[in-house]
């Protein structure tokens, strides 16, 4: 049991956390990690990571001299201000009434309120690559000093363009020091850089970067890509989910697909690049606190964000990287909890498709939502799909790889009452674009 390693006052507070028994990371990397070996690991947001790499460095700060506390003795690099913040608060939480100063840097926060912290004395730093070289130019960063470095979510920080400033980041370090590197995912890229700043390292990975979780229901609904938004509303506002979590591949779709939701009479809250840290803030916590129901995000955004209790993740289009959808569905089914993910699949993305199949191992559940129209090009093929009426009863096996022949023409239905009850068909009529149906309780 790694956890009888560590002192008494961390083993309390995580008792007071609730937190006492240790993960498969954990059992793995904590021991190695108090040994002082470089650790190269495998795993996902969630597996308890976190804890993973910052109980041991917690353990063997805290035994440090009372002289050598608040100087820079620890980087935990990150790629997002949200992963920066959540990875913040939890090292705070495993250090409560220790003496171990622990600050945030990233950008779009106030540089002078961080510089006035630094100031004072800080011994964890949590950091995104351009704002900590932003200020160690001014100075106001010392990292001769520094003992442990983490780079938590390293593919991320790579995919994002991080590489020169994580480059200039290591040269400031001294050579002697601790480090470790956790990423998803294994790339060239990644490999490259462990091969570059690790020392001797032991691999630590766990069986999780599977994508086949038995707690999560693999879901993909064939739909036209005219009608994916219209979809999307009718199935958040028909089940009355409490909690959804909406993926888009880019920053457009993210606006599109929220202004969409909302004239459609559902309430959501929207988090990408172009948004301003406050109101990335302010989403985050409306989503966390329930007083929004729906959050659309773009992938790099919602990278590595924890959210208790989430039941519902919907992929409104294929992720650019086949392994993002792993990290799309991983949001939900945390803990052994159920989940549900969600694809909506269109004619266009059936190659993209075919690749998380292949990744997979397997063929997820399909599902035709009656009136809306499967893709022509995903028609044809054998499968076992199932159909369901838009008042959600499941229909008997298809014929086709989705089931029904293609309608020449769109139909447009008409929906009453609140939450997307039951159907009821008109003739079909010739439309450039429909208004959105209001899925949202009348006010």
């Amino acid at each position: 049991m790694p956890f009888t390693q560590l002192n008494q006052q961390l083993r309390t507070n995580l008792q007071t956390l609730e937190h006492t028994t240790a993960t498969p990371i954990q059992v793995k990397a904590i021991p190695l990690i108090l040994r002082g070996r470089d650790i190269m690991g495998a795993a996902q947001t969630g597996t308890g990571k976190t804890a993973a790499y910052t109980l041991p460095i917690l353990q063997m700060m805290s035994s440090s001299e009372a002289g050598e506390l608040a100087r820079v003795r620890a980087l935990v690099l990150v790629p997002t201000r949200e992963l920066s913040a959540q990875i913040t608060q939890a090292i705070r939480s495993y250090a409560m009434e220790t003496e171990l100063r622990i600050l945030n840097i990233a950008g779009g926060m106030n540089m002078s309120k961080q510089i006035a912290s630094l100031d004072k004395g800080v011994d964890i730093i949590i950091a995104t690559p351009g704002r900590l070289i932003e200020l160690n130019k001014q100075g106001s960063i010392p990292l001769s000093k520094i003992q442990f470095l983490v780079l938590d979510e390293a593919d991320t920080i790579l995919d994002m363009g991080f590489i020169r400033e994580v480059e200039q980041i290591i040269d400031l370090l001294p050579i002697k020091r601790q480090t470790i590197l956790f990423s998803a995912t294994m790339t060239p890229s990644v490999k490259r850089l462990s091969e570059k700043i690790l020392n001797k390292p032991l691999l630590v990975e766990i069986d999780n970067l599977s994508p086949a979780d038995a707690t999560i229901r693999q879901i993909v609904h064939p739909v036209e890509m005219e009608q994916k938004s219209e979809l999307l509303a009718y199935l958040i506002g028909s089940n009355n989910y409490p909690q959804v979590l909406v993926f888009t591949r880019t920053k457009v779709a993210a606006d599109e697909v929220s202004t969409y939701l909302r004239e459609s009479g559902l309430e959501c809250a929207t988090i990408h690049g172009d948004k301003k840290h406050g109101a990335r803030d302010k989403a985050l916590k409306d989503f966390r606190s329930g007083a929004i129901k729906i959050l659309v995000a773009t992938d790099i955004a919602a990278r590595g964000l924890d959210i208790d209790d989430l039941g519902v993740v919907i992929n409104y289009d294929i992720p650019h990287v086949s392994s993002d959808y792993i990290h799309r569905i991983g949001r939900t089914g945390r803990a052994g909890k159920a989940g549900i993910a969600i694809t909506l699949l269109s004619s266009k993305e059936h190659i993209s498709w075919k690749k998380i199949e292949t990744m997979l191992g397997k063929k997820p559940e399909q599902i035709i939502v009656e009136g809306f129209i499967p893709p022509v090009a995903l028609e044809g093929k054998k499968t076992h799909g199932k159909s369901m009426s838009k008042d959600g009863e499941k229909k008997g096996k298809t014929a086709g790889a989705f089931g029904n022949k293609r309608k020449k023409e769109p139909v447009q239905s008409k929906f009453v009452g609140k939450r997307g009850p039951r159907a009821v068909r008109e003739e079909p009529v010739a439309q450039k674009k429909a208004a959105p149906k209001k899925w949202g309780k009348k006010k």
